[in-house]
Formats: C-alpha cells, structure tokens, sequence
C-alpha cells in the first residue's frame, strides 16, 4: 500500500491569510507558482501579496484561472518556471481545481488558500476539470497545506455557504450508499474512511451556525472528508447517489447551479429514497438557510425527473440506490408532496 498523502500544515482560523507568507517560509517554499481565481479577488490578494513579500517569498510566476480544463492545466505545468519549489491555489474552485492538477503532474506540493467553502474540493486527492468539453474527475495531488482564513471565507456570498453546506450532509447519504453497494455487489468498505466522513458531519450538524465558528467547523469537516477519500482510495466516502443526480443535472439542466446546491437538495431526496437520514439532513439544511436560498431560486421539476433517468448510468460500477429500482415514480412523488421542498421546484 503507497503511503497516504495528508496536508501537514492545516490553519483553519482568523487571520490565516496575512499569516501565509510565513506557513510557505516555514516549509521552505520560497520561490512559488501563484494560481488565483480570475477577477474576483481585489483586497484579498492585496493581502496575499503583503503576506508574501513581508517573509520574502518569491512568486515566479501568477496566472488567474476562469476555466477549468486539462487543457489549461497542461499549458500551465508546460509553462512552470525552473526552480520552482510549490504552487499555491488561492480562491474559488477552479483555481484551486487547476492548481492541484498542475501540482500533481509537477511533483510539487500544493498550498490550497480557499476564499469560500463552496465544497470539499479544496482538500480532495481529485480535480474536477473539463476535457474536450467534457466533465471528468482526474487523480491530483493532495495538498500538502491548507490555509483557511475563517473570517475571509464567513465573508464570501451566502450562495456558497449553502453550496458547502450540501455538499457536506450529502456524506450521510453516499455513506449509506457505499453500504449499500457492499451488501449488493460486495463493493470494499473502508471502515476508518467512513467513520471520519460521519464524525466530521455530525460535528457541524450539532452546531450549524454561520459564525467564524460555524466556518472553522465546515472547513475542518469537508476538509477531513477529502482526507477520508484519500484514506479509501476511491470518492464513496464524499459522493453517492446525490452526486450522480448532480452530475446529470449539469448535463439535462439548461442552467445548472452551484455544485453543493444541487447536492444538497439532492441529498434530502435520496435520503427519502433510503429511508435514513431524512430528519437530520432536513434540520441542518432548514438551520443554515440553505431551503430558503433554493426558494429564492427554484429547480425545474422536469429537469430533476430527466436527471433522476439518466443518473445510473452515468458511472459504471457505482452501485447506489438508484441502481436498486427504478426511482423516478417516487421521486415524483417526493417532488409534489414532500412540504420541505415546498416552493423549491417550479415548471
């Protein structure tokens, strides 16, 4: 079995982002490949620059991301100045998406600075980029850090708290998911991967507030469930069911949301069609908000009931419970009558 890689520097608090320059100084990375989200960091990276400089930490090359694809991610490793020593993702997903596969294909570490907490990408062994203009979830590098700045990210629009949020509880669902293909086609459960993946939910599901507390919570949690894919080799402990109507919901949609927004409605649905877990997820997605941002904006029926159809066969070999019967009848039925989503589904 190859060793696991695990983040060894982790600062999850106030402040963290004036602080980075000396974490990098630190760990001897004192000449850096920057990678930040296009257009839509002003002030943050303002600090950013300040952080670095004070410790004298040299940045050899910047580049801002506003799409990720392997092909951008490839133009970038083919680019990387010599004497490089660490690349460091600063921002939204994308950034960090592309920066984790660059590290990856560079044998470099990687130092993920998230501005949001939109997901557990941010500390995931996977980047999510687009191939020839499709979606495909390729082996990256783990981060080697994890730079949080709590007040930073309980600063970033409300949307994407929501969309950390559902991502999160989606972990009570593929865990029941990933039993589940244990006891139909014998699919590995790792035991430890799954119990960190539950622990870190249950924790922020016993205090679901957006505070700096609240954040340091979520972060530490979809941070931990990125670790716990590692630890199992595979996405099951993160991703399920849920998952794979978001995906398809990013295919059938003519206007797909914010990842963890599908999810987390997913999330609630596929827990009906388990017959677990439906209480807790529908009290930390009513605590946080999240039911009254997707009411602000609502889903097409018709599009979930096509992604509902063409979910299954969207991974091979990922036994779920929607491999287990045809589910679009009940979801239907969840969709017309269930009072939680009231007002979230329109056509």
């Amino acid at each position: 079995m190859s060793p696991l890689s695990i983040p060894e520097l982790v600062r999850i608090k106030p402040g963290a982002l004036d602080r980075l320059g000396v974490y990098l100084a630190r760990a001897g990375h004192r000449r850096i490949a920057l990678l930040v989200s296009a257009g839509m960091l002003g002030a943050l990276e303002q600090r950013l620059g300040t952080s670095l400089a004070r410790e004298g930490i040299t940045v050899l090359r910047r580049e801002e991301v506003d799409a990720a694809s392997f092909e951008r991610a490839t133009a970038l490793f083919a680019g990387l100045p010599g004497g490089c020593q660490a690349l460091v993702g600063f921002g939204g997903g994308r950034a960090l998406d592309v920066a984790r596969y660059v590290a990856f294909l560079a044998g470099l570490p990687y130092v993920a600075v998230p501005t949001s907490l939109s997901n557990d990408g941010f500390c995931s062994p996977r980047s999510s980029l687009t191939q020839g203009g499709h979606r495909r979830s390729l082996r990256a590098a783990m981060p080697s850090g994890v730079v949080v700045d709590t007040d930073v990210c309980l600063q970033a629009p409300a949307p994407l708290w929501w969309s950390g949020v559902g991502d999160l509880v989606a972990k009570v669902t593929a865990i029941a998911d990933w039993k589940r293909a244990f006891h139909a086609r014998g699919t590995p459960v790792n035991d430890f991967a799954a119990l960190l993946s539950d622990a870190t939910v249950f924790q922020f599901m016993a205090r679901p507030v957006k505070d700096l507390e609240g954040v340091r919570l979520l972060a530490t949690a979809l941070m931990l469930n990125g670790v716990a894919m590692e630890v199992s080799g595979s996405s099951r402990p993160a991703s399920g069911s849920e998952h794979l109507l978001s995906h398809a919901l990013d295919t059938v949609s003519a206007r797909p949301r914010l990842h963890g927004l599908q999810v987390g409605v997913a999330t609630y649905i596929v827990s009906r069609l388990q017959g677990q877990g439906t209480e807790r997820v529908a009290s930390v997605l009513e605590a946080t908000g999240f039911w009254q941002g997707i009411r602000a904006d609502p889903f097409s029926r018709r599009e979930w009931l096509d992604a509902v159809r063409l979910a299954p066969s969207l991974k091979e070999d990922f036994y779920t419970v929607l491999s287990s019967r045809d589910c679009a009848s009940q979801v239907e039925e969840i969709l017309e009558n269930d009072t939680a989503l009231e007002g979230c589904f329109g056509d």
